[in-house]
């Protein structure tokens, strides 16, 4: 797999992409026998070191469509390789698993974060593929199996344009290109609610982290948001003149407050509104560029927002003042079709149609260190400070003299 422009390409336009919940997909090592209960007594008695974490790892998805293109249709798994990119780190170039879909392509993808499995969403309907690990083995050794039992209820549902498990893995939520919404408890499959709604198509769904509200974006019309306890509607969020709404995305605040972002385009410009999750009123609405907007992103730490454009271009910015934080032009050369960010919040994951897969490291908003205005003031202070030392005689001579001059001139208008 070649890399292009600080990603990797995997040789198919990759339609979505998530970061793997390792934690809790790699088993692990069965207990030792009491053969060797001796020798780990022995041993506890001087500490050991943890394990090391394992690896960030990302799972991919896309390909070339039904038909002779040539173009494969696969899964693919890859692991973050440190030196893969050079001076940056960059998913390895070769990856842990690929996974061949025949002639279906996953348009959208939801990976369980407890460890259930990989949901993906293909033109005919949804299927799951579950994870398989041996036990003490590490995460370079997993596999995939597809589950035909699993997702009878979306088997067959057409494409789902947005599939999305909450934030602990008990609520699964698919939105379709027909306009139908479907929300089931996990893993049972038991409806929550539904609302088929054949004049939109469903164009992005995201839970609040505690499970509570379903934020819903259409084809066109308000964001509607629900509430998952009592399944009734209780916010229609409206647009102003001329917003298309997209995107959107729960956040948590410091003081344990929700924030609910949208993104909207709106004539040129590419837009973030953020709206009071207890009177759902407009808190604000920022300008952010004039791309159109076709992927977006929350930090798990809630501190930073990620944007995509068609143009291929990332803004990461902070969600507490909307400031830039950093921005990648031309990332990919075509269409941003994911953002993810690592666990840990310091790692963007990008994919693309043009089949890249980028890493971009991000540094926290609350420690980006000494500004650039600020740098440059202590160096004019520290040029003046070399200057006086070297003229220091100079400038001590000059300075007696313009006190003689001073007093001579004082007497002279008083005479």
């Amino acid at each position: 797999m070649a890399r292009r422009g600080g990603g990797q390409t995997y040789g198919f336009p990759i339609y979505c992409a998530s970061w793997l919940p390792l934690a809790h997909i790699l088993k692990p090592p069965p207990p030792e026998g009491d053969a060797d209960a001796d020798a780990d007594a022995a041993s506890s008695e001087s500490p050991s070191l943890p394990p090391p974490p394992p690896p960030l790892m990302a799972a991919l998805g896309g390909g070339g469509g039904e038909g002779r293109s040539g173009v494969p249709n696969a899964l693919v798994v890859a692991a973050l390789d440190p030196t893969a990119g050079g001076v940056a780190a960059a998913l390895s170039p070769d990856p842990v698993l690929r996974m061949g879909t025949e002639e279906q392509v996953p348009y959208r993808m939801a990976v369980h974060p407890r460890g259930d499995g990989v949901l993906c969403a293909f033109p005919n309907g949804c299927r799951l593929f579950r994870w398989e690990s041996p036990e003490g083995e590490g995460p370079h050794n997993i596999a995939l199996r597809a589950d035909r039992e699993a997702l009878t209820e979306l088997s067959d549902a057409g494409l789902q344009l947005a599939v999305s498990f909450s934030g602990e893995g008990s609520i699964l939520a698919t939105g379709g290109e027909d306009g139908h919404l479907r929300v089931f408890k996990w893993p049972s499959m038991d409806s929550v609610l539904e609302e088929p709604d054949t004049k939109t198509s469903v164009k992005d769904l995201t839970f609040s982290s505690d499970e509570h509200f379903l934020a819903v974006n259409r084809s066109s019309g308000p964001c509607r948001v629900w509430d998952l306890k009592s399944a009734e509607a209780v916010a229609n969020l409206p647009r102003e003149a001329g917003e298309i709404f997209g995107f959107c995305r729960f956040s948590n605040q410091t003081d344990n407050s929700q924030v609910l972002f949208v993104t909207a385009m709106q004539g040129d410009y590419g837009k973030i509104i953020s709206w009071n999750t207890t009177s759902w009123t407009r808190i604000e609405s920022n300008k952010i560029t004039r791309e159109a907007i076709s992927a977006f992103a929350v930090s798990p730490d809630c501190t930073l927002l990620a944007i995509g454009t068609i143009e291929g271009s990332i803004i990461v910015l902070s969600s507490k003042n909307m400031r830039v934080v950093v921005t990648v032009k031309k990332a990919h050369l075509g269409i941003i079709t994911t953002l993810a960010f690592s666990q840990d919040s310091r790692t963007l994951l990008s994919t693309s149609f043009d089949s890249t897969a980028r890493v971009t490291s991000i540094r926290s908003p609350k420690s980006r260190g000494i500004s650039i205005w600020t740098m440059i003031l202590v160096i004019i202070l520290a040029i003046l400070a070399y200057y006086y030392m070297q003229h220091k005689e100079d400038l001590l001579a000059r300075r007696r003299e313009w006190q003689l001059a001073s007093v001579k001139h004082a007497k002279t208008a008083l005479s």
